[in-house]
């Protein structure tokens, strides 16, 4: 039985493997979408529920918006994972403190706008249910030091 290794060399043009990782914005993206309809469907479930969604002077935020909403912040974070992916020396790290302290900033304005308490409690479990989708998927694709 031989134990000699015979060393391998891949061409630079050669095509990647097909278990090479993709980039964090193609996962972050889906992430966002998958985020975005969740929280959809759950702000539409509360809403039947007799949930209002509506601030001290009566203003609703419509169901839509919470898919707009958490679409456009959800890509806000692929976009600062992709920037840590790039330029910080311990990216996960880096961006999971960064996500966990923007999420729990998420929920100031579910706190000061005005809103009833059934409101606000809904407010901030969606923010922190589309950041237990964005993050983690996020979190996965960056390398843990650089």
């Amino acid at each position: 039985m031989s134990t000699n290794q015979v060393p391998t060399r891949v061409a630079p043009n050669a095509p990647a493997p097909a278990t090479e990782r993709q980039p964090v914005w193609k996962h972050g993206i889906a992430a966002a979408v998958v985020a975005s309809v969740t929280t959809t469907v759950l702000a539409a479930v509360a809403s039947a529920a007799g949930i209002s969604f509506a601030d001290s002077t009566g203003a609703s935020i419509p169901i839509a918006g919470f898919a707009q909403l958490t679409l456009v912040f959800s890509l806000v974070g692929v976009g600062i994972a992709a920037v840590m992916a790039r330029k910080a020396r311990r990216p996960r790290r880096t961006f999971v403190r960064t996500a966990v302290a923007l999420t729990a900033l998420s929920v100031v304005p579910d706190l000061t706008f005005g809103f009833d308490a059934g409101s606000a409690a809904t407010l901030i479990t969606l923010h922190t249910v589309a950041a237990a989708i964005v993050v983690p998927t996020l979190a996965g694709r960056l390398a843990p030091t650089r």
